[in-house]
C-alpha cells in the first residue's frame, strides 16, 4: 500500500472513531431522557435560576412611551390616538404611505376602517393575491415595551400568518392595555390561548450580511406603522 493509502486509511479510521464517539453520546443522552420521569424533568425545569426581572414596575405612561421609542428606533412609525380616533388615524397613516387599499383579517372590526379607502377581507386568498395587495391592517394580542415587540397570535384580528409576512406594508393597531413591560409578562398574556403559530414583530423586517449591508423586507414587510390606542 502506498504512503497516501496508509494516511487515508488512518484518517478514515480516526473519523469513524470520532463519529462513533459522538453517536454514543447522543444515544446516552436519549437514554437519560427516557429514563427520567416527567416529574424529574419538571423538577429540573423548576430548578433553573430565574433571577431576571419578570414583572415590570413602571407606570403605564412610561411603558407606552418606551414601546413607542423602541418602535421608532426600529424605523417604525407610531401614531398615538384615542379609541374613537382609530379610523381617522388609519386614514392618516394610509395617506402618508400613499395607500388606497389594504387587506385585513375577516373579523377585523369595521369601525377601525375609514371611509374613502378600499379594504378587502382575506377570505382564503392565495399567496399570489396577497402579494399583489398594497398592504395589510391587523390587530395584535400583546406588545412588549422593553423590546419593542408586537406579538401576533394569528387569530380573529391578526389574521393568518401569510397575511403579515407577504405584504410589503403592515399597519398594526395596538391598544394600551395590551402593552406590558417585560418579555415574561408578554408570554403570560398568551397563557390559555389556543395553540397557534406566533409571530413576533420588532420593527420592519430587515437583515444584514457580514459586511453589515442592511436589507429590508427579507422576512416580512419592509414598512411598519403602529397605531397606539390610549
Amino acid at each position: 500500500m502506498s504512503a497516501n493509502g496508509l494516511a487515508n486509511g488512518h484518517m478514515s479510521a480516526r473519523n469513524v472513531s470520532a463519529r462513533d464517539g459522538v453517536l454514543a453520546k447522543v444515544r446516552q443522552s436519549l437514554r437519560d431522557v427516557t429514563a427520567n420521569s416527567s416529574a424529574a424533568r419538571e423538577a429540573d425545569y423548576a430548578a433553573i435560576p430565574r433571577d431576571y426581572i419578570q414583572q415590570g414596575d413602571s407606570s403605564r405612561e412610561t411603558i407606552l412611551s418606551l414601546l413607542s421609542s423602541r418602535l421608532q428606533d426600529y424605523d417604525a412609525t407610531v401614531y398615538p390616538c384615542l379609541r374613537h380616533e382609530i379610523a381617522h388615524t388609519v386614514a392618516v397613516a394610509m395617506k402618508a404611505r400613499g395607500k388606497t387599499s389594504l387587506l385585513h383579517p375577516d373579523q377585523l372590526p369595521e369601525e377601525w376602517l375609514p371611509a374613502g379607502y378600499a379594504f378587502s377581507r382575506v377570505n382564503g386568498l392565495p399567496y399570489s393575491e396577497i402579494d399583489r395587495g398594497e398592504g395589510v391592517i391587523t390587530g395584535c394580542v400583546a406588545a412588549i415595551a422593553l423590546t419593542g415587540t408586537i406579538i401576533l397570535h394569528h387569530g380573529s384580528v391578526d389574521g393568518r400568518r401569510a397575511l403579515t409576512l407577504i405584504p410589503d406594508y403592515h399597519l398594526c393597531i395596538v391598544f394600551a392595555d395590551q402593552v406590558v413591560e417585560t418579555v415574561p409578562e408578554g408570554f403570560e398574556r398568551l397563557a390559555g390561548m389556543a395553540t397557534l403559530p406566533l409571530t413576533t414583530v420588532s420593527g420592519p423586517s430587515a437583515t444584514a450580511d457580514i459586511e453589515m449591508s442592511r436589507v429590508k423586507g427579507v422576512h416580512g414587510p419592509r414598512f411598519l406603522d403602529v397605531i397606539l390606542v390610549a
